[in-house]
């Protein structure tokens, strides 16, 4: 089955009818063999409604949005132009530039897409002006561009975290556990926010280290004094992404809000910063910002129901209060719809944000096709078996599934790796004694490589469709491998240091 769907993607098939076709196909043929019973077939409708009133999953559309928002109203450009010039008169430093952007922009867009191909245009270029290596500018930032998958919010790991959960709770009840506990996209979040950015100091450091070692690879920029960004301009261009990332992990992390609540605070956040960019009066976003800000601090501390029949004088007051931020909030929001819908902005946006997530979604739909047909072929017990065969224990059966899923990520999504195959090894790893928390990191970052590897690794594609026509593909290539084998460091400092993915959930949950 594995091998006929990268056949099937191989032959340029789309990814979505290659997994569900795969799936049918071998349905078929099971049945005809007497190996596989169609009646499993009709668990289908079950598994897509399941799919469809999963509420984590609501954030991922919100959050595309507000990436896609931010991405569309250059406010990543303003950034990486300032960050270029700040750095810049540093030998490697342009390139530390492009990975502390490609850091902020992870935190407040989480699409590797839409940052590759920013920085493709914005920083690429700049670099090789200035003399760069070009296989090392392209690396940095297909690399940097990938900081999205592992720095929250992400949509890897709200994916993750609910395929994680399920095995866990899997794994326990095999256990005979029947008071089972699960683990919430807050927790995935706050276990990758340290190894996240850890991966990003991994980078400047090897950055650093290349551009002292071998000079002509990143040499520092010949600026003038008044090229040089004064304080007021990095604030303006860093405050606004950092202000959405407080606003949005903040609330998470902080247990505040949800993650659907907090994406849609994200998306709303990020209209209000695009119409402000767009001519919208300062003003009147500030003020709308501020009444919500306000309005959901005190709705929180101060909740009123009017409906109750000792509602009183100062609860109708609060109430009253409340309707009127509302109502000023309401407008700055219908304020920079209304200069982004001019400005041809909004409607970009939301073609982007359908499309991404009509993929994702689709693909998560016959990716359940698939493991069923999967499991009902026996495919669960011969990875059981495999597993618990490995040399070395649980260690082994972990490096294992390390690999596999390595070497998947040369031909496979993240997004099929995550809903074909890990439903079908995670429970067994947990069984084995492995901590699921620092499990879905070790696994994140994994994915994350899945992005620089050739011959499919997206980010590949996005630098190749936006990078200047004198830069080669076997550069591109090229510039990807030292950042891959970084990658491979990040995976075993992670796995060395295992207290880097438990010390924030254990200090914020």
């Amino acid at each position: 089955m594995f091998a006929a769907l990268i056949g099937g993607i191989l032959l340029g098939y789309p990814v979505a009818f290659s997994i569900a076709g795969t799936a049918i196909l071998f349905a078929v043929l099971g049945w005809t063999l007497g190996a596989f019973d169609i009646g499993l077939l009709g668990a289908l409708g079950q598994r897509a409604f399941g799919l469809l009133t999963n509420d984590v999953l609501i954030a991922i559309p919100l959050f595309v949005f507000m990436g896609v928002v931010l991405e569309k109203s250059r406010i990543a450009e303003a950034l990486m132009e300032t960050m270029g010039r700040l750095f810049g008169p540093l030998r490697g430093g342009l390139g530390v530039s492009v990975v502390v952007v490609g850091a902020l922009l992870a935190a407040s867009t989480g699409i590797v897409g839409a940052t590759v191909v920013a920085m493709g245009m914005i920083a690429l270029p700049t670099m090789l002006r200035n003399g760069y290596n070009p296989s090392l500018s392209c690396g940095i930032v297909c690399t940097s561009g990938t900081l999205g998958q592992i720095i929250p919010p992400s949509t890897l790991l709200i994916i993750l975290s609910d395929v994680m959960s399920n095995a866990y709770q899997q794994a326990q009840f095999e256990q005979g556990r029947f008071t089972v506990e699960t683990i919430s996209v807050g927790q995935i979040f706050a276990a990758a926010l340290m190894p996240g950015l850890m991966l990003v100091g991994v980078y400047i450091v090897y950055l650093l280290g290349r551009a002292w070692l071998i000079r002509g690879d990143a040499p520092a920029m010949s600026t003038g004094a008044g090229d040089r960004p004064s304080p007021l301009e990095v604030l303006r261009a860093v405050v606004p992404p950092v202000l959405l990332i407080v606003a949005v992990l903040g609330s998470i992390l902080g247990g505040i809000a949800t993650p659907t609540e907090a994406a849609s605070v994200g998306a709303i956040g990020a209209v209000l910063m695009a119409g402000a960019r767009a001519g919208c009066s300062l003003r009147l976003i500030l003020g709308g910002a501020a009444a919500l800000l306000v309005l959901a601090v005190a709705a929180g501390t101060a909740p009123v129901r009017l409906q109750r029949d000792d509602a009183g004088l100062t609860e109708w007051a609060l109430g009253g209060g409340y309707v009127l931020l509302a109502l000023i909030g309401m407008t700055a929001v219908a304020g920079a719809l209304r200069r982004l819908l001019g400005a041809d902005m909004l409607r970009p946006a939301l073609t982007g944000t359908m499309v991404i997530t009509a993929m994702i979604f689709a693909t998560i739909l016959t990716a359940s096709v698939f493991s069923l047909v999967f499991v009902g072929l026996g495919g669960e017990e011969r990875i059981e078996s495999i597993l618990t065969a490995m040399p070395g224990g649980p260690t082994g059966a972990l490096l294992f599934c390390m690999a596999l899923i390595f070497a998947l990520g040369f031909f496979l999504d993240f997004v099929e790796i995550t809903v074909i195959v890990l439903p079908l090894v995670a429970p067994l790893l947990i069984l084995m004694g492995h901590d699921p928390m620092w499990l879905s990191i070790l696994i994140a970052i994994n994915l994350q490589t899945s992005f620089l590897t050739p011959p499919f690794g997206f980010s590949l594609f996005y630098l190749r469709g936006a990078a200047p026509p004198e830069v080669s593909t076997g550069q591109i290539y090229r510039g990807v491998a030292p950042f891959i084998v970084l990658q491979i460091v990040g995976i075993a400092l992670v796995w060395l240091w295992p207290p880097v993915t438990r010390w924030l959930p254990g200090l914020l949950y």
